[in-house]
């Protein structure tokens, strides 16, 4: 999940607002999600991936291939497409064309013009201060 914001907080503020809001994920819902880095962990549950919003940490570009089997793609994807059963290996170089001609418009259309904050509020909702 790739959500912009506006540049105001510091990458440690960024990453401890995330890191609040995947534990709240994980405590609300423990069979469902995991914050957990090691695979075993993860088996069977969402990655929900904080350590992304560290400074200087690195992850896969859209429309990039995957070094497994079958070559997955990462894709973006609209919010109501979660409500399926999407899985890492759902695209991949063979079936991405498909999905292109068939998308309504483009996920990340308005992706640069939205303009939002971590606000206090928020930072609250998830316990901290």
């Amino acid at each position: 999940m790739v959500l912009p914001i506006v540049r105001k907080d510091d990458w440690d503020e960024v990453k401890a607002f995330t890191k609040a809001v995947s534990e709240k994920l994980v405590a609300a819902e423990p069979q469902k999600y995991t914050s957990k880095l090691p695979k075993a962990s993860r088996k069977g549950k969402i990655f929900i991936d904080y350590l992304r919003n560290g400074r200087g940490a690195t992850s896969i570009c859209a429309y990039s291939t995957r070094a497994r089997a079958n070559a997955p793609v990462s894709v973006p994807l609209f919010w109501e497409e979660l409500e399926t059963d999407v899985r890492g290996n759902t695209y991949t170089l063979r079936t991405l064309s498909e999905r292109l001609e068939k998308l309504p418009a483009d996920p990340w259309a308005d992706f640069f013009k939205v303009r939002q904050s971590i606000t206090a509020a928020m930072k609250k909702a998830v316990g901290m201060k």
